[in-house]
């Protein structure tokens, strides 16, 4: 390293330190985060990526890995606690990092304004297991405008007394609506339950016309 680029990692340095010490606007506080955000990744120091996302379903929560999208939570589902589990199950070095999401974030506005039926965006299963990834591997199996049973789903997994435990595959489900398991219903039609709570599924099955 140079003199200049010793002097210049100080001035950065010193600009950060100094945002401690003296009110910053808004502007400057985004900037100062954007310039740790790209060190941390110019350092491969992120090992869970993450941004909040507005939909006509409430504010979601998109996580990703290198491997790719590993979590979709609905603010319900409490957006902290969501990243402390993805701390302490993946990686502690989870950052807020939106533009690694705007792949995933795009396809979600596209599949909101009807111009998306699947999504092609890579996913991380790694928080998904047994039984449970056997079911939320089919899911996306089901088709857009489509519905399928407990019972169905149990059946085409190849146990079919597993009815309460593909309900429950469905509900510890890491990745709603990519993974779709809002296309799951119970037996007599009803909707049963879900992550995002009932009003957020059927809105989504009713923009799928699935309703």
């Amino acid at each position: 390293m140079n003199h200049d680029d010793h002097d210049q990692d100080h001035e950065g340095d010193h600009e950060e330190a100094a945002a401690l010490l003296f009110p910053v606007t808004a502007a400057e506080l985004d900037r100062l985060r954007a310039r740790l955000v790209e060190r941390a990744e110019a350092e491969d120091l992120v090992d869970v990526a993450y941004r909040t996302l507005d939909t006509p379903v409430g504010r979601l929560l998109l996580a990703a890995t290198g491997r790719g999208l590993v979590r979709v939570a609905y603010a319900s589902e409490g957006l902290d606690a969501v990243l402390h589990a993805l701390a302490a199950r993946l990686s502690p070095r989870v950052l807020e990092a939106p533009r690694r999401l705007d792949g995933a974030a795009r396809e979600f506005d596209e599949y909101f304004a009807g111009l998306r039926r699947t999504f092609d965006v890579p996913l991380d299963t790694a928080l998904s297991g047994g039984f449970r990834r056997t079911v939320q591997q089919h899911l996306p199996r089901i088709e857009y405008g489509r519905t399928q049973t407990y019972k169905e789903v149990a059946g085409l997994v190849g146990n079919p007394n597993a009815v309460r435990a593909v309900g429950t595959a469905c509900a510890t489900n890491p990745l709603p609506i990519v993974v779709p398991c809002h296309r799951v219903l119970r037996t007599d039609g009803g909707l049963g339950g879900y992550v995002g709570g009932l009003e957020a599924k059927r809105a989504l099955l009713r923009l799928e016309g699935a309703a």
